[in-house]
């Protein structure tokens, strides 16, 4: 007896995902609570797990999107691998099996099994004569996928034709001048995550009255503050003293002051959080993810670091959960990681605002009637002026720069 497995509901917002990586083989044997196959949907990567042993079928292949409900592989009845493999040796051959099994097709069979393409597409490239090793795969990792075959097939079958034509064509046809270097081209699938990030931005800029405000903070105050303390730090709490953590403390004693700014709109409401979700933007191997920091305002300076390198741990590994990524009140992305020196980033939906980082460059300032040379950031906050005014923007990142060229404010928080 057969048992289906089934997409199953990973969150009321999500109706598909993608089938991102079968992480067995058909025909393989796999226990009970195994995991089979990793899907992505538009928030999270998560794993699909065998609900009984038995050897697996699989029904959709690589690459497919699936509504959730629908039927990905079956588990059928049957033994483990040891007992399997008796059963393979002790089945007798038939002399009429022996007979038509020319030693040809075995070496093409083996050929088709060597892991270049799913078995669906293997079968349809058999079954037509065609070489994987001419075909580029689409899937992971360059895996032939279904898709691929059927289109080589169409190619194949319609070859003896094309070379007919080229044949009737008379020998004065024009060449094509010859180029220098390669030009070389790939096509990947958008993944479930890009297309979801690409629709969002999209929808918050011609949704939202996005604009952009900016300021300079002198980061001379926390990089001395942290080369005093960095190692006690790091030896009483187990983790580093980083710029992250001093940016969230300032941006939620901010966001009490200014109320709006963490607010959002529902419909024809505006929403007030009196608590501070924080999301910092992380980039991960599959694209943009932004975890969230739970009541970022109670927590202190080691409690946020610590909390920033477990959930940045989870998206390097793609495990974080659809609950780690959702519910957050205000955003902060740093682009000066990468070198960036400004930017207006873009509100991450349905929140109001968000708080961009840059690079911090050695730049020549006035104080005190004298030029010195500090350490500069520029830092954009990015808000929707249907709820958030100019005096109340710009109001908020004034005191964001004040709290981190005096961080005393925070600890004493005045």
């Amino acid at each position: 007896m057969s048992l289906e497995i089934k997409v199953p509901a990973v969150g009321e917002s999500i109706t598909e995902v993608t089938l991102a990586q079968w992480l067995k083989q058909d025909g393989d044997y796999v226990e009970m609570d195994e995991n089979i196959a990793e899907l992505e949907s538009d928030k999270a990567t998560f794993e699909l797990p065998a609900e009984k042993a038995g050897i697996l079928k699989i029904i959709a292949q690589e690459g497919d999107t699936l509504e959730i409900g629908a039927v990905v592989c079956t588990i059928e009845e049957g033994d483990a691998p040891a007992d399997n493999t008796a059963k393979k040796d002790d089945a007798p051959e038939s002399k009429e099996e022996k007979a038509t099994a020319p030693k040809e097709d075995a070496e093409s069979t083996d050929s088709y099994a060597a892991g270049t393409a799913s078995p669906a597409a293997a079968k349809i490239l058999r079954e037509k004569g065609i070489d994987p090793a001419t075909i580029k795969g689409t899937g992971k990792d360059g895996r032939i996928t279904k898709e691929d075959a059927e289109k080589a097939q169409v190619s194949a079958s319609a070859t003896p034709k094309a070379e007919a034509k080229v044949e009737a064509k008379p020998a004065t046809a024009p060449v094509a001048p010859a180029v220098a270097g390669t030009r070389n081209e790939r096509r990947e699938k958008m993944t479930s995550l890009r297309k979801t990030i690409a629709k969002r931005l999209v929808s918050v800029k011609n949704e939202t009255a996005m604009l952009t405000t900016f300021n300079e903070v002198n980061m001379q105050p926390i990089m001395d503050l942290r080369a005093k303390y960095k190692d006690i730090f790091k030896e009483k709490h187990g983790v580093g003293l980083g710029f992250m953590s001093f940016f969230t403390k300032a941006v939620t004693t901010a966001l009490k002051e200014w109320p709006a700014v963490n607010a959002r709109i529902e419909e024809t409401e505006i929403v007030y959080s009196d608590f501070c979700d924080i999301s910092i933007a992380v980039s991960a191997p599959k694209g943009l993810v932004v975890p969230v920091i739970r009541n970022a305002e109670s927590m202190s300076l080691y409690q946020i670091e610590k909390e920033i390198v477990t959930l940045a741990g989870k998206a390097r590994d793609n495990k974080l959960t659809i609950e780690e990524m959702t519910g957050g009140t205000f955003t902060i992305t740093n682009g000066g990681v990468f070198g960036s020196m400004m930017s207006t980033p873009i509100i991450n939906a349905p929140q109001s605002a968000i708080l961009g980082m840059h690079n911090i460059v050695q730049r020549p300032v006035a104080e005190n009637g004298q030029v010195v040379i500090r350490p500069m950031m520029y830092i954009a906050l990015s808000y929707d002026h249907r709820i958030i005014d100019g005096r109340e923007s710009v109001s908020f990142l004034v005191r964001v720069k004040q709290l981190l060229e005096d961080p005393a404010r925070l600890l004493l928080e005045v």
